[in-house]
């Protein structure tokens, strides 16, 4: 970065080192079950006790409890009865198949599939109460304590209900303090650990260089390999300071594709040099780090296996060789999740097990049907495919890591106490940090920002949308607009999509001269799930128009980006352009209280969007007295 860059990058960092002592100090009034820092560290090395638990159980367990081990399915964290189907489900799976772990998930909500008109979001936060009962009960009855994961990215709040949120990887980047990555490890660490999760499927060390991505964009640290792997290391060091299992994914490298995993099968053709100077960087870093666990990609890499190009799920060249010999890991290796069609197109869910044991993976995570799954893998030990040596070697892994974790000592959490650890308002307060410290103000012609208007100023607020379905998590402008009715009296909001009649458009085009101001909130999902990453040419022609109809009348106009930043590459000319990484009200709130001047905007671009944008670029602005 330039100079000035770094020099605003340690004040940063300074303020994140008081920041810690605050938070510090907030924690040592919390009630005991709240983790403390240095109790819940995990152990590099087992005691006597611990590795004598190991040895002793591997020595006495059946082959089929071996087998059952390697499978880790999933379950949804709502409510559920002791006497209920999907509790009977799960206890036979614990029972009777030896599950190894569980996959916690939020919870599902009912879609009808429908044509013509499919609006509905499936997605919907779970619940930590019920989570940890269903766990507590399902560990008292596990002959083997269960290792529970989730995909906790942005901490607890990204699949449970009043769990401490953080903004995206990206968001981190754009902030550059590595101090703030560590304190949401840990703090990610403590509510994981406090409802009985034990892993998390966290950082994602991909480095995002493909402007179209579709599956990891934000969910990045940014473009710079070194960069990726630094806050990926801090991050780690909080998590297993915290008590929780770190995972690294999705090796070898998820950044540079135009295909999501979930929908079908990525090829990326990289040279071995490029893939060794870029995509591995954050991979070394995170594994000299001391991570525990690596997801590899469900994705096709023909230069780490020109003779039989494969996905690196089934790949002994990828996890065997060029994971376990040259990158020298020895932690567990997991799938991604096996319901992914990028594996459902090609193989049955007990093939896929077993080809996935066989390329060297300890765990096979989130099969489509994990019965199938466990007859596949246990014909194949049968046949000889897979040698119990080979079997011991990833249950041996998997039981270590349980007593690294304290499992064969404690496995079950208190509900009682489980609320003075998750959601805490020093919590909170550090996600607020992050949020604030990664706005990044791209451009700024005519240096509107802060936007000083007196309080009775009428004020036009555009909530532009990709396309108006499948909000669910997150809802455009809820809370830009009371936010920005605290600075304003009058404010006019109007919402936009692809949905949108071209008359109305041109009706709103019509009046906008008639306000004081005009902010714009453009609201653009990074999945291409249900559509494309970016916005329709209509309203990108809209935005245009507006800007310079603007321009020619002195009024005020400003442009903030939420979710994918890679849409200025399409709104250059705009004359005020702020980028927040996120879609979430902590995200709108940190762009108001930026774009009013209520706090200082010191935000660095982590990737590079077009030339005008460069990596590492972006204006500061200090706190305004302005209304």
């Amino acid at each position: 970065m330039p100079g000035q860059d770094k020099g605003r990058i340690s004040d940063v960092r300074s303020f994140g080192v008081f920041l810690v002592v605050v938070v510090a100090t907030v924690a040592t009034h919390v009630l005991l079950t709240s983790v403390t820092t240095r109790a819940q560290v995990l152990p590099a090395t087992l005691d006597p006790e611990a590795a004598r638990w190991v040895e002793e159980t591997l020595a006495e367990m059946s082959v089929d409890e071996k087998v059952g081990q390697l499978l880790m399915p999933s379950f949804f964290s709502v409510y559920t009865s002791s006497d209920s189907e999907v509790y009977d489900s799960l206890v036979e799976l614990v029972q009777d198949y030896h599950v190894g772990g569980l996959l916690v998930f939020g919870a599902r909500r009912p879609r009808p599939d429908v044509l013509l008109n499919p609006t509905y979001a499936r997605n919907a936060l779970g619940q930590p109460l019920s989570a940890a009962s269903l766990l507590n009960r399902l560990q008292s009855i596990a002959s083997v304590p269960l290792l529970v994961t989730a995909d906790f990215e942005t901490g607890l709040g990204f699949r449970m209900n009043g769990g401490t949120t953080f903004p995206r990887a990206m968001a981190f980047g754009a902030a550059g303090d590595q101090t703030l990555a560590y304190q949401a490890g840990r703090i990610t660490a403590e509510e994981a650990r406090a409802i009985g999760v034990h892993m998390n499927l966290a950082p994602v060390v991909d480095v995002n260089n493909n402007p179209r991505n579709p599956v990891i964009n934000t969910r990045s640290f940014g473009e710079n390999p070194t960069q990726v792997g630094e806050l990926a290391a801090a991050y780690i060091e909080g998590l297993q300071t915290g008590g929780l299992l770190a995972t690294l994914k999705h090796f070898p490298g998820h950044g540079d594709t135009d295909i999501d995993s979930h929908r079908g099968l990525p090829l990326i053709t990289h040279s071995r040099e490029r893939i060794d100077s870029v995509e591995l960087l954050p991979f070394r870093a995170g594994i000299e780090a001391g991570v525990d666990a690596v997801m590899t990609a469900h994705i096709v890499w023909p230069a780490l296996e020109p003779a039989e190009p494969q996905p690196a799920t089934f790949s002994a060249a990828i996890v065997g060789d060029l994971l376990r010999r040259v990158l020298a890991f020895d932690g567990l290796v997991v799938t991604d999740s096996m319901r992914m069609r990028a594996v459902t197109d090609l193989l049955s869910p007990g093939e896929a097990a077993v080809r996935a044991v066989l390329a060297g993976h300890d765990v096979v995570l989130h099969s489509p049907d994990d019965r199938r799954a466990f007859q596949g893998i246990r014909a194949a030990v049968e046949r000889g495919d897979i040698d119990e040596a080979r079997l011991d070697a990833s249950v041996h892994r998997i039981l270590t890591a349980k007593a690294r974790l304290g499992l064969h000592r404690s496995s079950r959490v208190s509900l009682d106490t489980l609320p003075t650890a998750v959601g805490t308002r020093a919590n909170l307060e550090v996600a607020r940090t992050v949020s604030e410290r990664s706005v990044t103000l791209l451009k700024d012609v005519g240096r509107q920002i802060p936007l000083a208007l007196p309080p009775t100023s009428n004020v036009l607020y555009l909530s532009v949308l990709d396309r108006p379905s499948g909000w669910g998590l997150t809802t455009p402008s809820s809370a830009v607009i009371p936010e920005l009715r605290r600075h304003w009296e009058h404010v006019t909001a109007i919402e936009l999509s692809d949905r949108t009649p071209a008359s109305e458009i041109e009706l709103v085009r019509e009046t906008a001269g008639q306000y004081d101001a005009v902010v714009v909130g453009i609201f653009v999902r990074t999945a291409a799930r249900g559509g494309r990453p970016d916005l329709s040419p209509p309203l990108v022609a809209f935005l245009r128009e507006v800007s310079r109809d603007a321009a020619t009348a002195a009024q005020p106009f400003v442009a903030v980006l939420f979710g994918n930043p890679y849409v200025v590459t399409l709104l250059e000319e705009l004359p005020t352009l702020l980028a927040t990484y996120d879609l979430t009200d902590l995200a709108q709130r940190s762009a108001v209280l930026a774009l009013t001047g209520a706090r200082p905007i010191t935000g660095a671009l982590p990737i590079s969007l077009g030339s005008n944008f460069p990596l590492g670029h972006g204006l500061v602005r200090e706190t305004s007295s302005a209304p």
